[in-house]
């Protein structure tokens, strides 16, 4: 009987939780899963983007699928994108987290600093991309410049007229417009780690290189999963850097699942085609970042043990 308070509290604080998360549940509802459901519905159409009255929309079932699976273009811009995140996550994530670890040791201007790396960051991508595209200018830009100054005009690259060089140079790029985010990250987290762990290592004689690798990094798993993940989903969804600067070229070397889904939706017209294109990116999506998170989950757990 003394404990008969304890039901209707418990009660209270689900309903004080259900209150809490109703908003972001709203929010979340009317902005994805409707414009979700509203994608899958004009897929199964062949809607066009400007509709015709005198020519009404049809059901077309899987058609459009169908058409994007067997389109090379649409192969030719899955592989773009993944590749593009094979290059880009290990130098954006790596960058931010040895200039994380440096800012972490600096004891003057910190706030400074941080502030610097990070506006890139913080400025559009458009006015990014387009300063950007000027520097790799062929044969007159700056990085042009400066290949011509140490080898000779012979050496002189277009970066992005070229296919074997083009989505590198997007990649270079990306990485240094948004590493200052990853790199706040991981300098929160690693003003978490206990100070008592470095002074024992100090004691202990270790090298810098030795509390890095056994003090660091395994504090920085959780960090290290969020990162990943986040930049994972942020490279798959790669755009703005390639409408602006190479279009999809040279031959669709850039072209990416974004850029594609853009050029059937708006270019060629077909919003149920798109459609049908952004659900396989979404699914796409989906699937590799439940496989990342259970891998990254099952290593942690494997290290833990």
């Amino acid at each position: 009987m003394k404990f008969s308070f304890i039901a209707p509290l418990r009660e209270k604080n689900t309903r004080q939780e259900i209150y809490m998360l109703l908003p972001a549940c709203i929010l979340l509802t009317i902005f994805m899963v409707i414009p979700f459901l509203s994608a899958f519905t004009l897929s199964l159409t062949n809607q066009k983007l400007i509709p015709n009255p005198m020519v009404p929309a049809k059901f077309v079932g899987l058609r459009n699928y169908i058409q994007i699976f067997t389109d090379k273009a649409f192969w030719q811009a899955f592989k773009n994108v993944l590749l593009f995140a094979a290059m880009v996550i290990p130098i954006q994530c790596g960058f931010a987290l040895l200039m994380a670890n440096a800012l972490n040791r600096v004891k003057y201007l910190k706030s400074l600093l941080r502030s610097l790396f990070f506006l890139p960051y913080i400025t559009p991508m458009v006015i990014v991309a387009v300063i950007w595209k000027s520097i790799y200018q062929y044969p007159e830009g700056i990085a042009n410049l400066f290949i011509v100054f140490v080898a000779g005009k012979e050496h002189a690259i277009d970066w992005l007229g070229n296919k074997n060089t083009a989505l590198i140079a997007i990649t270079i790029l990306s990485a240094w417009q948004a590493f200052g985010f990853q790199m706040i990250i991981y300098l929160g987290a690693l003003q978490s780690i206990p100070t008592s762990l470095y002074e024992a290592a100090n004691i202990d004689g270790a090298t810098s290189r030795q509390v890095f690798w056994n003090i660091t990094l395994p504090s920085l798993r959780e960090t290290n999963v969020l990162v990943l993940i986040i930049t994972t989903i942020q490279a798959l969804k790669l755009f703005t850097q390639v409408n602006i600067m190479t279009k999809g070229g040279p031959n669709g070397s850039t072209n990416t699942l974004v850029h594609y889904i853009y050029q059937s939706g708006f270019t060629g017209q077909k919003i149920g085609y798109a459609s049908a294109a952004s659900v396989v990116l979404f699914l796409l999506i989906l699937v590799i970042f439940l496989l990342q998170n259970k891998l990254l989950r099952g290593k942690e757990a494997k290290s833990r043990d």
